[in-house]
């Protein structure tokens, strides 16, 4: 059975802060619309408060979670635990996407080592925070984060990630605008 909290504890923090990996999930308001589940790892999780995450996004094959958000903020957050003791975390809350071009940028950049595939920060505020028992979580061992991702930008340098953003980010599965491709306008 869930456990309900309305926001973050500690003991919430750090169980997320021993996490390799994590979900975000956001979904379209229109009901044929695509819901969006993406993996995260590296070190790009921050909880800012008690109500407050946020996440850096690097540069990827798709746009939805700025797509959702931007059309209707709705977004979740989960973690789990592979290791001995099992555990769910879930974050609800309300999304929005912060661009190197805003204002909010220098707010939250600070928590974060970006790259140069650092596309936009994803920050959430938490209106209920959910934990569940995992049992059926099987246990995996962590051997380290890829280097892919780094190896790809740099080798497309600059300009190749701009082009990738422009041909990649810009539009959902759904055709709504991300912030990215409001910036184009």
């Amino acid at each position: 059975m869930g456990k309900f909290h309305p926001s973050i504890h500690q003991s919430h923090q750090d169980f997320i802060q021993k996490q390799h990996l994590f979900f975000v999930s956001t979904a379209p308001l229109n009901p044929d619309g695509h819901i969006n589940l993406s993996p995260k790892g590296l070190d790009c999780f921050r909880v800012l408060s008690e109500n407050k995450v946020a996440y850096m996004d690097l540069i990827s094959s798709g746009n939805e979670t700025s797509a959702h958000t931007l059309e209707n903020g709705r977004i979740t957050f989960m973690f789990c635990s592979f290791d001995h003791n099992p555990l769910i975390l879930r974050l609800y809350g309300k999304g929005f996407t912060v661009l190197p071009s805003s204002d909010d940028w220098a707010t939250y950049a600070p928590h974060f080592t970006l790259y140069p595939s650092t596309r936009q920060i994803i920050v959430a505020d938490i209106n209920l925070v959910q934990t569940s028992c995992g049992f059926g979580v099987p246990e995996f061992e962590y051997k380290g984060e890829r280097s892919i991702h780094f190896d790809w930008a740099e080798k497309k340098g600059k300009s190749g990630l701009a082009e990738y953003v422009q041909k990649n980010n810009l539009i959902s599965l759904d055709g709504l605008p991300s912030n990215l491709g409001l910036t184009q306008k």
